[in-house]
């Protein structure tokens, strides 16, 4: 079983971050926004600490689902973060995504493969949400800039679709290659260094792979559909 690290010895992990900061700022690359996602990465981490130590208390299905809508909504407004143009009217088509891409595997995987009783399970359910929206956000954010790029280079729909969905690709898709031989991934390192043996925490990893390719691939695809419905549209007004 792994030990409690202590707040003291926590403080050792900033040292690394510290040299970086001191990188970027001495290479002029923004040093601002990483020192505030660093704030708020902590604040947020912390805060989650107390909120999940209630809910895995409770185990009441409306706390979770709750949960999970605000984190829908949030993942979704951060995957259009680096797209400046039609923001707001691409965070529909986002969400719509993420819902999709996220929900069937969430539901297939806490269902079918690990048979949650109850379904709801707030200690699997939420972290499994978490992983799952996190990559359909990442997915549906890079698949989001690179087709506007394509877009503005004057490609049609068709092709900046395939730029923009090899692009949403080349995360997970390096994951796949890198796991097992360059990674032991997150769940799978934080099950063994629980005592977990780690031929079971293979399973549980290659469930999570599964999980992490299919909902990218699906939001990515569904959000590029979307758009591309919106701009046929867009174009037909204007012929109109």
């Amino acid at each position: 079983m792994a030990d409690v690290i202590p707040l003291h010895r926590l403080v050792f992990a900033l040292v690394p971050v510290l040299i970086v900061l001191v990188l970027m700022f001495r290479w002029s690359l923004g040093v601002r926004s990483a020192m505030v996602g660093l704030a708020r990465m902590i604040l947020q981490l912390l805060l989650v600490g107390y909120l999940l130590g209630y809910v895995f208390t409770a185990e009441t299905p409306w706390i979770v689902i709750a949960i999970l809508t605000m984190m829908l909504f949030a993942a979704s407004w951060i995957a259009l973060r680096s797209v400046k143009r039609d923001r707001a009217r691409n965070y529909p088509y986002a969400v719509a995504s993420v819902l999709v891409g996220g929900g069937i595997t969430l539901f297939m995987m806490t269902q079918g493969v690990l048979g949650l009783s109850p379904w709801f399970a707030p200690r699997v359910f939420i972290p499994l949400a978490g992983m799952t929206f996190s990559g359909c956000m990442n997915a549906v954010s890079l698949a989001a800039e690179r087709y506007y790029v394509e877009v503005d280079r004057g490609e049609l729909h068709n092709e900046a679709r395939a730029h923009a969905m090899k692009a949403a690709f080349i995360p997970i898709t390096n994951m796949l290659f890198a796991v097992g031989i360059v990674s032991i991934p997150g769940m799978m390192t934080g099950q063994v260094l629980a005592g977990v043996s780690p031929l079971i925490a293979a399973r549980y990893q290659v469930m999570v792979m599964c999980m992490m390719f299919s909902s990218a691939g699906l939001a990515a695809a569904v959000f590029l559909w979307l758009i591309g419905r919106s701009e046929i549209r867009t174009a037909n007004s204007a012929e109109a």
